[in-house]
């Protein structure tokens, strides 16, 4: 892989790395040696990281500008769903993916993907805003439900 690393791809430089079809975001990097584990291949910890990097980063990218003129809501993980795919060992590029495909009032769920030679690694996360002293939830504002829409693709959620 010939990659600019832990800077957002491209969607063509995402389809030319394989990618089934591109995502908002996507970080490329390197598996490095303090991610390993015993067996020298990748421990699960480290995949965690590397979601929680790229999710941070969308939403810096993305989210954070609706929210501008109030106070910062705080995000909180309030569960994930991962699944491994396949191993990974040291110096092995790859690429984290992140959007949202689904929202509620004061929530949202991602869909990450970890690529290097095919799919690796796949995460759903909740996420909830909560109030800056976190005692309530924080609704998400129309401009980034409308976003989550026309970026992502996303829909609101059921029920």
């Amino acid at each position: 892989m010939d990659l600019r690393f832990l800077t957002p791809l491209s969607a063509d430089e995402q389809r030319a790395q394989g990618l089934d079809q591109p995502k908002p975001m996507a970080l490329a990097d390197r598996v490095r040696f303090s991610e390993l584990d015993i067996l020298r291949h990748v421990n699960n910890k480290a995949y965690l990281g590397w979601f929680e990097t790229a999710r941070v980063t969308y939403f810096d990218k993305f989210c954070a500008k609706h929210f501008e003129g109030r106070p910062a809501p705080r995000t909180v993980l309030r569960n994930a769903n991962v699944h491994y795919m396949r191993e990974m060992v040291l110096d092995e590029p790859y690429i984290t993916t992140a959007r949202c495909v689904s929202f509620r009032n004061s929530s949202y769920v991602m869909e990450q993907q970890i690529w290097s030679d095919g799919l690796r690694a796949s995460l759903e996360a909740v996420m909830v805003l909560r109030s800056p002293d976190g005692s309530a939830g924080y609704p998400l504002p129309d401009s980034l439900k409308q976003q989550f829409v026309n970026l992502d693709g996303a829909a609101p959620a059921g029920g």
